[in-house]
């Protein structure tokens, strides 16, 4: 078998165009059937958005699925092992649940019973937690019921952390594409480094993953076009928990054989065999921080924990003062450090710099989170070659201190006498804020709206 990385790279270029090229049509068909539901209090966006952006993502995994089983170094994935089929499955009955909710808004008792019985599916046709490996004890068998509600359970809580942190246009996307880029060089490091076959099909998770992410972002950067909803971030939560899943519970630590030389060598050698069942951790840590974290402040209020509120971490970001592409940076930021940090660690855990760059990047991060309201410009020389938020003189030569999503003020037009107004008197001119138009959906189906304050929410998700 040659080395497999280029058949990964056209699964992931073939996920990733394909995912891109639906969420245009996709986008058109969510405006036709109405999935563009009214402004929540929690929501940051002020226009209604389509929905059901899962749709292309969904068309992605399976193009995915599909070329990778015809693919000659992949292809034994499918073969010698059922993780591939049992994904499909739990995906699509995740998948069809978040459109139904997109749509209609179920109850979200309803979608967590659809959460555990999509994981369900998943356990029944092989994809589940055998064994764990635990630090002073070794490699522990689990039983049938500890190995079914261990995984259910880490399926839910990954499915939840990402649609918990899908609140700002690209962070989910972002923030499980970069999770996704850390778990595949872990994952592809045990097959091809330690020629360990049952590690490929989470390899084989991880590319697609990717692929689905990267093909979506496009359309879902701020100003987004188009909302994945919870048909796409249960979606990916579902399949970044497969990917953990499978290579934490179905890779045997002692076909490594790294038990050899001195306790010490020893010690250090085991590192790997228990970063499976850290790394599926670390690469949700913002998210499922972020979900511990509701469910406090949620049950210490008297609320329910799946009341809607706007306490997310990206929620506290833009209220100290960040903008919204700087706060899904800096989400980034941290997700990109802390999950790349456990990889490298795992790989060099004697190597004194890792840990020195880890702690310098942690103080470019806390120092980027003091600094809300820094906006960095370019030299004038420079300012054609990025965008306009960034140049410090507009065309006129005028100083541009607009808000970057502000186009143009609109020529003052009359509007109606209010109460008391006399028809005699001249009407007060209206200051109307203009966005770019073509951008959001509403643009789509009429003119924008020109009202700047959100409506509330009549339903909470």
């Amino acid at each position: 078998m040659g080395q497999p990385v280029r058949d990964y790279l056209l699964t992931l270029c073939v996920t990733a165009a394909v995912t891109y090229l639906l969420t245009g049509p996709v986008r058109k068909f969510a405006i036709a059937v109405g999935a563009m539901p009214a402004i929540r209090a929690r929501d940051v966006h002020r226009e209604p958005t389509p929905r059901l952006g899962g749709i292309a993502m969904f068309g992605g995994l399976c193009a995915g699925l599909i070329v990778a089983a015809h693919l000659y170094n992949l292809d034994s994935v499918f073969q010698l092992s059922s993780e591939p089929r049992a994904l499909l499955s739990g995906a699509a009955l995740i998948w069809l649940i978040g459109v139904l909710d997109d749509k209609f808004e179920i109850d979200a008792l309803i979608k967590l019973g659809g959460q555990m019985i999509a994981a369900a599916v998943m356990v029944i046709q092989g994809l589940t937690i055998l064994w764990l490996p635990i630090p002073g004890v070794g490699t522990v068998a689990l039983t049938q019921w500890q190995g079914t509600l261990l995984t259910v359970a880490l399926v839910v809580i990954t499915i939840n952390a990402v649609n918990f942190v899908d609140g700002l246009d690209g962070l989910a996307a972002g923030m499980v594409c970069i999770a996704s880029a850390a778990f595949f060089l872990y994952t592809y490091r045990l097959w091809y480094g330690h020629m360990i076959e049952a590690a490929a099909p989470a390899t084989l998770f991880t590319a697609i993953l990717m692929g689905m992410c990267l093909g979506f972002l496009p359309h879902n950067m701020h100003p987004a076009r188009i909302f994945m909803g919870d048909s796409g971030s249960m979606l990916i939560g579902l399949v970044l928990a497969a990917g953990a899943i499978s290579v934490t519970g179905q890779v045997d630590p002692d076909a490594m054989k790294l038990f050899a030389g001195s306790e010490r060598e020893a010690t250090h050698a085991m590192l790997p065999v228990f970063i499976p069942l850290l790394l599926p951790l670390t690469i949700i840590a913002i998210p499922a921080a972020d979900l511990v974290l509701a469910i406090v402040r949620r049950t210490w209020k008297g609320q329910s924990p799946f009341a809607a509120d706007r306490g997310h971490l990206h929620h506290r970001l833009l209220e100290i003062g960040h903008s919204h592409s700087r706060a899904v940076l800096i989400m980034y930021f941290w997700s990109a450090l802390i999950a790349f940090g456990a990889v490298g660690y795992s790989v060099h855990s004697t190597s004194l710099w890792i840990a020195l760059v880890i702690v310098g990047l942690s103080a470019v991060g806390l120092v980027l989170l003091l600094m809300p309201r820094f906006t960095p410009r370019a030299p004038r020389w420079a300012e054609r070659f990025v965008p306009p938020r960034y140049r410090r003189w507009d065309q006129r030569g005028k100083s541009s201190g607009a808000a970057p999503s502000v186009a143009y003020e609109a020529q003052q037009e009359p509007r109606e006498p209010q109460m008391g107004q006399g028809e005699h008197e001249p009407p007060e001119p209206a200051r109307v804020v203009i966005g770019v138009s073509g951008v959001n959906g509403a643009t789509a189906i009429g003119p924008r709206s020109r009202s700047t304050e959100s409506r509330k929410a009549d339903s909470a998700r």
